[in-house]
């Protein structure tokens, strides 16, 4: 439900727009709006899962990001419509840790906790990959508010199922207001600047303020997480290279493929005119290819090690953002879906072996800290991706921006290639 809440809204988009009267800088908050939040409260998140016990706080999650799609069903405006999903993405901070947490409670063994890691990717990444469909299809046949309803019965299921989980132990873990109000306020502002800076200007007033804002915040967060005695990000983590090296590579990977869906989605239905569920349908060969990946990633992974598997990875994905500078509005949809190919194969590659690492570098008791910590870069990636695509996207007229695309693809591939550098020349061999 996480990921298909950001997958398959790509797909209904231009829906929204035409029926709630958004512009492109409205669409990329309905987008942001979510991921930031979940971006931002994921870092207090870990600690909730820690502290509270990873079954109690996964209820809690769940249970409120099905009320919250509720509230996007039936937001009359833009404006609630992305309140709506600030409260969906809070609650889907709260589930993602803890349902990694779950993971390290059930499997001791590290190759049966990597492979249960691999399962859990393979959700995810799935969703992403058949969200658009499912988005168009509902789009077309009910309506975009169908997206979000369909959450509901989907979260009484798993509501249902969670009573059979055994409970989780209760850790202490203080939780760190000042930490998360900073942190907050920097991506909000960071945010901000990126997405209002494409449309009312680098030099307005609005978007300097942001920036200034996002600055300040994030020195005052690093100060107060450097005197808090229990800090939600303790910072003497960071300068292990095995942790920080996974956090850059988790932030490159997400906007890569959170930027890329976001432009195809935009691509297929404002560029070459297709129907939302036309336009679905071209991301059905990601999700096999995906889904492979996914399955085949730790056994490589075992064969051959994790740092290979992670800088291939990275260097699949960056041929990916290269192969898409040359669609254009009549390419070959054949064509189209062949420079795919290593889009759906980059993340689904790495990003298994990428978490399996981070968890097992970390003590047990840090395991919610540590997952809350990567997601939460890989959704601010995801999320600055979109604002910068969306930016760079909209052309005179509001039309799509062919040139733009291109700079923000070659912006995302250099990223990639710094990633990959730091993977190989920083983590270490298994």
């Amino acid at each position: 439900m996480i990921t298909i809440d950001v997958s398959a809204v790509n797909i209904a988009l231009p829906s929204i727009r035409d029926s709630l009267s958004g512009g492109m800088a409205g669409l990329q908050w309905v987008v942001d709006a979510y991921t930031l939040m979940f971006a931002a409260l994921m870092l207090s998140a870990g600690a909730i899962a820690d502290r509270a016990g990873a079954r109690r706080a996964y209820g809690w999650g769940v249970a409120l990001f099905t009320l919250a799609s509720l509230g996007c069903a039936l937001a009359p405006g833009i404006g609630l419509l992305v309140a709506a999903r600030v409260a969906q993405g809070g609650a889907a901070a709260v589930v993602m840790p803890a349902s990694l947490a779950l993971i390290r409670q059930a499997y001791d063994d590290a190759r049966e906790r990597a492979r249960a890691i691999a399962l859990w990717t393979v959700g995810g990444s799935v969703a992403m990959a058949a969200g658009p469909v499912l988005g168009g299809l509902l789009t077309e046949s009910a309506g975009w508010r169908a997206v979000f309803l369909l959450n509901l019965p989907v979260g009484a299921v798993i509501l249902g199922l969670l009573v059979r989980v055994p409970r989780s132990a209760r850790r202490p873990a203080a939780l760190d207001g000042g930490g998360q109000l900073t942190a907050v306020l920097a991506l909000a502002g960071l945010a901000f600047t990126v997405i209002e800076g494409g449309h009312l200007g680098w030099t307005s007033l609005p978007v300097l303020i942001a920036a200034v804002l996002a600055v300040a915040s994030g020195f005052a967060f690093h100060a107060v997480e450097s005197r808090h005695r229990q800090p939600m990000v303790p910072l003497a983590i960071l300068t292990d290279r095995r942790v920080a090296v996974p956090l850059a590579v988790g932030f490159a990977v997400n906007a890569a493929f959170y930027g890329g869906i976001f432009l195809l989605g935009l691509y297929y239905q404002q560029l070459r005119g297709m129907s939302g569920t036309a336009a679905g349908l071209m991301f059905v060969p990601m999700s096999a290819v995906v889904t492979a990946t996914n399955l085949l990633s730790p056994r490589l992974a075992e064969r051959i090690g994790r740092r290979p598997v992670i800088v291939t990875g990275q260097l699949v994905f960056t041929v990916a953002m290269l192969a898409m500078l040359p669609l254009a509005a009549h390419t070959p949809l054949w064509l189209v879906l062949l420079l795919l190919l290593p889009l759906s194969i980059g993340g689904a590659l790495a990003v298994p072996a990428l978490t399996a690492l981070l968890i097992d570098v970390v003590p047990g008791d840090r395991a919610g800290t540590a997952s809350g910590l990567l997601n939460s870069l890989r959704q601010t990636g995801g999320a600055l991706a979109v604002a910068l695509f969306g930016g760079l996207l909209s052309g005179p007229g509001g039309g799509f921006s062919l040139p733009g695309m291109r700079l923000g693809l070659v912006a995302v591939a250099a990223l990639l290639l710094v990633t990959a550098a730091l993977a190989r020349l920083l983590l270490p061999r298994d």
